[in-house]
Formats: structure tokens, sequence, C-alpha cells
């Protein structure tokens, strides 16, 4: 049983009303769910309002509401909380219900465009490797030691959060790494958490059918860092344009990384191919199986935290040599029968999908073709649907647009958006097929000798969303089987 002080702890309240003396068994934010002696936290969201539904939560037991204002029919049997901000209040309640997990923990939180994933990934594993206990939580999956748990957001609502937390720390886990989406740092969902460090990887375009601007998109990443407190690290990439913006005012210990400016880990590209990086890390070589300019960032995020974190940097050095990429990310299939190679790629984004294809080109054999299958989600920032198709049409020496997840809209629709990009002098090169699996296997059939194929926008998912409905999907299966059944025998 949770008292109604000790889950209000810290806690800012305006008013009160009604009974005192009431035991909270549990908290909802569906009214749904509620169950008698339960405290309800009406919350604005982006498509409804939870203050809509206190009178159903009363009426399936609620006795305690947090709320941002009083609703019109008041029950005087009910205790009725006003706080300034209900999203904010729910990861401060949160955490004091489960006892606050993230104390006993030491959180890293990535936060960026492109790259969270990677490395908070391969943190985990590379923290495993050295044998220590870990969570994660990341687009891909929650990871409680070697429990997997499917992942439905980047970062879990307030509750959700902090109830994973408590299942790290009951079992065992020392480390969590997570990513922290600007959604979420918006929507308060990492509110009450107390992060030992952060990690800013890099902003590009993306997310402005939430955030609406750019400048309100680097705001949010922003917050994120000024909330840090000063007992934690800020970890940095000053080689872009805003990683200094980002912790301009924070409160905590900050550290630099970048390959082009001198910083706390400095990094140089000695060799990169499609076998990996030969990369100089603070003047000591290692190699990579990871491929890319955009991993050598990634690779210096990594060793940086797990230096900031107190570990020993030759173990690091050594370990960060085995790390392989994460699920979806320049994932890399070879051809049994030819000398064709695939490439599945989470790059879903104008930058991500530029440096991706131009790490690609760079690295390739001058014969080889390089095909790209691509399209564009639905529901989702349209502006940067021409800009994709531009940065594909001028990088590829042929393209294929498809369906990625159209969700509600017209897949044909959004075609024609990225279309739209396309500068005539490409259109040659260009095909459209709109069923995902025909064009992978169209650009199978054009694929020949050491032609490289890659698919890009879905990664790790395994799903097609299209109508409200998630149909099986997956693009290293369906590009695997196509390459097998259409190899070329030259």
């Amino acid at each position: 049983m949770k008292t109604i002080s000790s889950i209000l702890h810290g806690v800012t309240i305006l008013k009160s009303f009604g009974v005192q003396n009431c035991l909270i068994e549990n908290i909802s934010i569906n009214s749904r769910s509620v169950s008698s002696n339960s405290l309800f936290i009406a919350i604005k969201g982006s498509t409804s309002d939870g203050h809509s539904y206190i009178n159903d939560a009363i009426s399936n037991g609620a006795v305690v509401i947090v709320c941002e204002s009083i609703p019109e029919v008041f029950n005087p049997d009910v205790l009725y909380l006003v706080v300034e901000n209900a999203s904010k209040t729910t990861g401060i309640i949160a955490s004091n219900f489960y006892d606050h997990p993230s104390r006993a923990l030491k959180i890293v939180g990535i936060t960026g465009t492109n790259g969270k994933t990677t490395v908070a990934s391969l943190l985990h594993r590379l923290l495993t490797d050295l044998g220590f206990k870990c969570g994660l939580v990341s687009t891909i999956k929650n990871v409680i030691v070697h429990q997997s748990i499917l992942s439905t957001h980047t970062t879990p609502d307030a509750i959700s959060l902090h109830g994973l937390f408590r299942e790290m720390v009951d079992a065992g886990c020392e480390y969590c790494f997570m990513e922290v989406s600007s959604h979420s740092i918006d929507q308060s969902r990492i509110s009450g958490v107390e992060f030992t460090g952060a990690v800013f990887t890099n902003i590009t375009h993306d997310h402005l059918d939430y955030h609406k601007t750019f400048d309100n998109y680097i705001k949010a990443k922003k917050a994120f860092f000024d909330g840090l407190s000063d007992t934690s690290f800020a970890l940095t990439n000053v080689d872009d344009r805003n990683g200094k913006i980002m912790v301009q005012n924070t409160k905590s210990k900050t550290q630099t990384y970048g390959l082009k400016t001198m910083t706390d880990f400095k990094g140089k590209i000695l060799h990169n191919s499609l076998e990996g990086l030969l990369l100089e890390i603070n003047g000591v070589q290692i190699h990579s199986r990871l491929v890319g300019e955009f991993n050598a960032y990634n690779l210096l995020a990594i060793y940086g935290t797990a230096v900031l974190l107190g570990l020993d940097r030759q173990q690091v050095l050594v370990h960060l040599s085995n790390l392989e990429s994460a699920e979806g990310r320049f994932e890399f299939l070879r051809d049994k029968k030819t000398e064709r190679r695939g490439i599945v790629d989470y790059a879903h984004t104008p930058d991500a999908l530029e440096k991706i294809l131009k790490t690609i080109k760079d690295i390739k054999p001058k014969s080889s073709k390089l095909i790209t299958v691509v399209g564009c989600g639905g529901d989702r920032d349209k502006a940067k649907r021409p800009v994709m198709g531009r940065i594909a049409a001028l990088n590829s020496d042929m393209l294929v647009l498809t369906s990625d997840n159209p969700r509600s809209e017209d897949p044909e629709q959004i075609l024609d958006e990225i279309w739209s990009g396309i500068g005539t002098e490409f259109h040659a090169k260009v095909i459209r097929i709109q069923d995902r699996s025909q064009a992978i296997k169209a650009a199978c059939m054009f694929a020949v000798n050491s032609d490289i194929i890659l698919v890009a926008g879905k990664g790790h998912e395994k799903y097609q969303e299209i109508k409200g409905v998630k149909y099986p999907f997956d693009d290293v299966q369906c590009l695997e089987k196509e390459m097998c059944e259409n190899a070329v025998i030259i």
C-alpha cells in the first residue's frame, strides 16, 4: 500500500479538495483500467484530454484525481489535486510509487536525430560483454539483463518507464542505456528520471510534423540537457553545429567528441571500407566492424560514455573492436552465388539517407552500381519527402521508390511527393513500385556482379502499417530471399 504523502512527495500541489486519508493501490492514466482505491491522472494529450474521463475514472473506483483543473461535476468523496503540469507530475509520482529506481541505476540517455539506437544498443552490448548487468530502453527493444521486451515507442510513457527501471533494479542491473526522443522530452515522459549522463549525437531535419519548426525541435532536445543535475555528465558532438548549443545552459560536467575539431574524445578515420573502419581514438588505433563516418561518431560517443562512467580505457577499446551493428543499422548481406551485396538501414531522414548513400559510394568498387529502394512514412513530416527523393536520386545509380509505412495516407500520393523532388535529369533511372516486396525483388533483379542494393527506411521493423493494420514485413528477410531467388550468374 502506498499513502498519498509517499507518492506525492516533491509534487507542487496548487489545490486539494475532498477526502484526505486514502490509500493508493495503483496508478492509472486510462479510466477504463481504473480499479478500487486508484489514483487517476488526467493528462492533456495530442488527440484527447484525460480531464474528459475523470468521472468515468471515479465510477470505476478512483478515489484520488490529479488534474490541471477541477471538473464541473464535483464529487465530495474524492480527493482532487490540482497541479500545474499533469504530465510532469506523472513522472514524479511514478518515481515515488516505484521507490525511485533511477537512483539505484546509472542511467545514460542518448538523444539526437540519428545514432540514438546504435549508441544505446552498443553501449548495452559493450558493458554486458565487460561483465555488467545492464538494461536497455530503445526503439528496437527494451532489455533487462538478457530478457528482451517488445518496444512500442522509442521512450515509454513515464509510468511504464519507471516500472521498467524498477524491474531492472530488481534484476540486479547497475547500468541502463536509453534513447531519449524529442517527443518524450516535450511530453515530460522522462520526468522524475535521475540521469547519470546524457549524450548528444546530432540534429537534422525530422519530426517537424510534431514540432512544427526546426527551432522548436532544437529546444526540445536542449531541454533534456538543461534539466540535468550538477552531478551528471553531458557528452556532446561538437562537429554538429548545434552541439555546443545543447549544453550551453546545462549544470552537468560537459565533455566533447568529434572527428574534425579538438575534443576530449578525438577520432580520426584512417581507413574506411565495406569490411569496417580503421579508427584512431585519442592516439590509439582500433579496427571496427562498423562502416562509415557516421559510425565513427557513434563509436566515439560509445567510447566517451564508457570512459565517463569510469571504465578502463584499454578494456573499452578492446571490446569496442568486437561490436557489430545494431539490428537494422547498416545490416550487411552477401549473395552466396554472386558478389552482390545488400544493406538494410533505418535511414528515414534526409541527413541519415544522405550519409549512408555517400558512405556506400565512397567505399564501393568503382564498377559496382548502387541501387536504392526507399520510401517515406505516412502521417509524418511531409516536408522531407521531396528532399529525400532528391538525395536518393542524386546519390544512386538506380532508384526504386516504394511504400514505407503509409499508415492512413494514400501510398501513391506519398510517392508523388517524393517524386516531386527528383529533377527531370534523373527520371530515367527512377522507377515506382508501390508494393515493397516487389520493389525489393526488382532491385535484386537489376543487380549484377558486385552491385550493392540499399533498402532504406524501415531497418529493424517487422511490420508494414497500412490503413491502421500492421502486416508482417521484414526488410532483411525479404532482401535475403530475393537476393537468393534472383541470383544472376555471370
